[in-house]
Formats: C-alpha cells, sequence, structure tokens
C-alpha cells in the first residue's frame, strides 16, 4: 500500500491522517491498550456469534456491520486492524517523501512515539492481551457458561421449561352451572299421563268388546 503512494492523496491528508494515526497508537498506556483492547474483541467476537446464527449471505453482512462499525467508532483498539495502520504510518515516517513532509507542514520529527519498539511493546503487545481477555472470557466464557456447563445447562432447562409451560397451558375454563329445581314441574308430567291412561283405557275397552 506504501508504493501506491496513496498517502500523497489530498496534498497530503491522506498520509497525515495515517501518521497522526499511528503516533495515537503508539502513545497509549498500558493499561489503557489492554482495557481498550478487551472491549473492541469483544465486539468482534459478537459479530462473528451474530454471523452465525444468519441464514443467508444478506443476513451475515447486515450482522457484522453494526458491532465492527462500534468498535472503530468508539476508537477501540485490534491487533490485527494495528498491524496494518501502524506500520503504514511507519513507513510513511521513514520513506515519505520531501515534498510530502512539505505539503503538510510537518516533519517526521514531529512524530516521536511512532516507532517500531512502540509498536510492538506499547501497542501490540497490551491490545493482544486486551483481545485474548474480550474474546475468551466476554464471550467465549459467558456462552461456555449459559449453554455447556452443568450449572447453565439446568438454568436454560428449566427456563425452557417454564416457557413451554406457559405457552401450552389453556386458560381455565369455568364449570357448567346446573340450576336443579327441588319439585318437579307439574303440568309437563300431567299431560303424558293422562294421555297414556287415556290409551290404556281404550285399549281395555277394546279387549272387553273381543
Amino acid at each position: 500500500m506504501f508504493l501506491t503512494r496513496q498517502y500523497t492523496f489530498g496534498a497530503g491528508s491522506v498520509g497525515l491522517a495515517a501518521l497522526n494515526t499511528g503516533e495515537a497508537k503508539t502513545s497509549l498506556v498500558f493499561a489503557q491498550a489492554v482495557v481498550l483492547g478487551i472491549f473492541c474483541n469483544a465486539l468482534v467476537c459478537m459479530a462473528v456469534w451474530m454471523c452465525y446464527s444468519a441464514r443467508s449471505t444478506i443476513d451475515k453482512i447486515l450482522a457484522i456491520i453494526p458491532p465492527i462499525a462500534a468498535f472503530v467508532a468508539a476508537g477501540f483498539e485490534h491487533s490485527i486492524a494495528n498491524m496494518y495502520f501502524i506500520p503504514i504510518a511507519l513507513f510513511i515516517k521513514q520513506m515519505g517523501t520531501p515534498a510530502f513532509f512539505e505539503a503538510i507542514n510537518k516533519t517526521p520529527a514531529d512524530f516521536p512515539h511512532l516507532s517500531w519498539s512502540n509498536f510492538f511493546l506499547v501497542n501490540l503487545v497490551p491490545v493482544t492481551i486486551g483481545n485474548i481477555i474480550g474474546g475468551v472470557v466476554m464471550v467465549g466464557l459467558m456462552y461456555w457458561f449459559i449453554y455447556l456447563s452443568k450449572a447453565g445447562k439446568a438454568t436454560v432447562t428449566t427456563e425452557t421449561a417454564q416457557r413451554i409451560a406457559a405457552a401450552t397451558a389453556r386458560p381455565e375454563v369455568p364449570a357448567p352451572v346446573f340450576f336443579v329445581t327441588r319439585e318437579p314441574p307439574v303440568r309437563s308430567l300431567e299431560v303424558p299421563v293422562q294421555a297414556m291412561s287415556g290409551r290404556n283405557e281404550e285399549g281395555t275397552s277394546s279387549s272387553r268388546r273381543l
């Protein structure tokens, strides 16, 4: 990328931005670099997990954009990304043309922290430690505890059983109420009794005639 001379684009503004980025990254305190690395790789690993949960290519692209954009916008540190940003700044500082430095009105001495030793000791080592902690502890260990550990399995099983029971539970239907009277209605029974008695009398009279 250095040989493309893109650092000279925009009257040297691209190269100046690269130098300022490299200077800032090699000026971090050890603890600060570790913490920035923790949060950075936590977002990166979340992007990977979200990508695994997607089904189509479009889903995967949409899943990884928010976490990656968040760590870049927040200024978190990622060791793999820094393997490009800092070396390209070092190449510009050490091999940039005099015309470039005249265009940006700067000299290599204006970036004192930007060196190969600071790249490895001040940035790459602590940031890598933070990335490992963020990926292993904040994401990997949490998922292991939830889905693979015995306590996590018991919790998930109990919660799942409760959700299934709540989803499949039928609402209680009140029992039907029957109203029973103590004395049956008289009129409704008299009619069939009288009709039956009339039929019996007709039957006996006909039998007598025979």
